[in-house]
């Protein structure tokens, strides 16, 4: 089984699966460190060096030649319904559920005529808490999303607002976790995503790791991202050591704490 993957880690492209993320954990920090506004989202709406640790690109990366199976592995339950977005949604009330929603909300696909910014939205409005969304969070939302964009035209060679090339797409999809903390009502875990990127049907497919911090609660029946419960998480993995950003079948992978993700049937 071939697991090497090429890396590419430039803002553009690797902030695409973690919009959503960067809002909700800028806020989130914001909170934390007492918004003194020395600290928040830089100049193009990504993360600062100082969040950026809880949302951020592996650097370059090659797979081992030998697989060690992972110690730990979880099929994650599936959401019980479909929302009007065509997202799941409908959690069940567990730890594995939070997990759910957190990988869900973290999964996409941008190809075609979808762009960077209405996935992200989709997301924002079937994940984000009630309380988290406000007119300013789904700006910046589609605010980081739109760099996004812009980005991905001009690297696959299009103009801003057009679809992408035939065969190029970008998708993210979570293969990790590792749970911080659970109660009954607030789970906080680390992801792992793999995210691959492709310019066009005849280009290689490229790909890197990331390593998001997120945190969910149990509002109105269902999980969902809030601010509160990411700063909480925040607070509890302070001077943590983070697990590595590696493949399912990297020793570090099991050293690391990570459970790996079946896919579901």
């Amino acid at each position: 089984m071939s697991r090497t993957r090429g890396t590419w880690n430039t803002k553009g492209t690797w902030i695409a699966g973690l919009a959503l993320a960067a809002v909700l954990v800028l806020t989130a920090y914001a909170a934390f460190a007492g918004d003194d506004g020395g600290e928040g989202a830089s100049a193009k709406g990504g993360p600062s060096p100082s969040v950026s640790s809880s949302a951020s690109p592996a650097p370059v990366y090659t797979t081992p030649a030998d697989w060690t199976e992972p110690e730990r592995w979880a099929a994650l339950p599936r959401g019980q319904r479909t929302d009007e977005r065509h997202n799941q949604v409908g959690f069940p009330h567990t730890a594995e559920g939070a997990v759910a929603m957190l990988a869900a909300a973290n999964s996409t696909r941008i190809e075609g005529e979808q762009s960077t910014a209405d996935e992200q939205l989709r997301m924002y409005y079937s994940y984000f808490g009630k309380g988290d969304q406000s007119p300013e969070n789904a700006k910046k939302v589609e605010l980081a999303a739109a760099e996004t964009d812009k980005d991905l035209a001009q690297e696959m060679g299009v103009s801003v607002g057009q679809s992408l090339p035939p065969g190029a797409y970008v998708r993210s999809h979570v293969v990790g976790y590792k749970i911080i903390k659970k109660t009954d009502d607030e789970v906080s875990v680390w992801l792992l995503s793999n995210e691959v990127k492709k310019n066009g049907e005849t280009a290689k497919e490229q790909g890197s790791f990331t390593r998001t911090l997120l945190a969910a609660q149990w509002q109105e029946g269902d999980w969902k991202l809030t601010t509160e419960a990411t700063r909480r998480a925040l607070k509890d993995t302070d001077g943590q050591a983070r697990p590595p950003m590696v493949a399912p079948g990297d020793a570090e992978f099991n050293t690391g704490g990570w459970t790996a993700i079946r896919a579901a049937s």
